[in-house]
């Protein structure tokens, strides 16, 4: 059975071995990284939900109480801690992302969190809540209509929920109030351009296109995520140079890595991922042991001879299963795509996959990292 099998693994093996290479593609720029200095800034404030029905935060939580007094006082209201009492009000925290470069009026989405003890802030309408930057400054203004992907309703102790209902969004709820502008051309006049990758051959092989494409040297490689390029016109140009840049197609290169998840039973690996000559042998010995004890209990021996006493009998079951998909393979040089192939046909599972993978690896046999999700 074991002879049998591993001639027709070897078989599938020989059938998968083969591949074909896979050359990588050119890339726009824009598609590798971005350029230093365009990146979007993140948004915070705090502020009152209210119009729940029922479902917003309770008694006591003092600082939402205090929060509708601060509320209602600079609405000219004036009222104490103790007089509000009401569920359809409820504290978050509100978040947004400022883009890179944005004008007063433009509106933005944002994320509003309940961080108190409400049930729901479906049907909630957030009160005007400036939204500040790390600098402590306000560049946005929310308010309007929450839109929750939930809900939670109870009645006599019978409670029915969906999703997250204390987390919603406000679409086009913020509007931008302190413009915002992206500075990429630095004091010494250069415009750099940072990878996604890190990587010194893609690195390269960027600033030789772009010197190729202005035919002059005005891109250089500082890192191996930065490219530096001398800017010497004027500030109104920058926007078309910039285009200019970022549509150049490089071919990128490719970092050996192969991804698995072992939840979805996902197996991910770059063309260029190799494994040289291998021989795998999987398979595995289960060995199951089952003790039952079983009391003896004379009773009516006993009440004639008082040296007879209960006797306990233990019954010992030994089964060994040699496993269902034992395997032994062998892979000349090969891509792992290849091998993932045939040790899916040859019924391996994921786990052991991962496993043989990881082994390889060991064996100095597989030339890429493994990042398992």
């Amino acid at each position: 059975m074991g002879l049998r099998h591993s001639l027709y693994a070897l078989a599938l093996a020989a059938l998968f071995t083969v591949s074909m290479p896979v050359s990588a593609q050119e890339v726009a720029l824009k598609g590798l990284g971005r350029f230093d200095g365009w990146r979007d800034n993140a948004l915070i404030g705090y502020g009152l939900v209210t119009g729940l029905s029922g479902s917003g935060d309770t008694r006591r939580n003092e600082v939402t109480r205090l929060a509708l007094r601060n509320v209602l006082s600079r609405l000219g209201t004036s009222v104490s801690e103790e007089q509000i009492n009401s569920r359809n009000v409820a504290v978050v925290i509100v978040t947004a992302t400022l883009p890179a470069s944005a004008n007063a009026g433009d509106r933005i989405d944002a994320i509003v969190s309940s961080i108190g003890d409400a049930r729901s802030l479906a049907g909630g309408t957030l009160l005007m809540t400036p939204l500040m930057g790390p600098d402590q400054r306000p560049y946005a203004l929310a308010q309007g209509a929450l839109t929750a992907g939930g809900y939670d309703f109870e009645a006599n102790l019978n409670r029915q929920q969906r999703n997250y209902p204390t987390s919603a969004v406000l679409p086009g709820g913020a509007t931008v109030e302190a413009p915002v502008d992206a500075r990429l051309l630095s004091a010494q006049g250069t415009v750099s351009f940072l990878l996604s990758e890190p990587n010194f051959t893609t690195s390269q092989r960027v600033s030789e296109a772009i010197n190729a494409s202005f035919g002059r040297p005005i891109a250089s490689v500082r890192n191996a995520d930065e490219v530096v390029i001398a800017y010497d016109r004027g500030s109104a140009e920058l926007a078309a140079f910039l285009s200019r840049i970022e549509n150049i197609a490089v071919t990128p290169d490719l970092s050996p890595r192969i991804v698995i998840n072992e939840r979805t039973g996902t197996v991910v690996a770059g063309s260029g991922v190799r494994i040289s000559s291998v021989v795998i042998s999987q398979g595995d010995i289960k060995v199951t042991i089952v003790t039952e004890n079983y009391a003896s209990q004379p009773s009516f021996i006993a009440g004639f001879a008082n040296d007879v006493s209960s006797l306990i009998v233990t019954n010992t079951k030994l089964a060994v299963d040699q496993g269902a998909n034992d395997a032994v393979m062998s892979f000349p040089n090969t891509t792992v795509g290849s091998l993932v192939e045939g040790l899916a046909r040859a019924k391996v599972d994921t786990r052991r996959m991962i496993s043989i993978l990881q082994a390889i690896k060991a064996a100095g046999a597989l030339h890429a990292d493994i990042v398992v999700q």
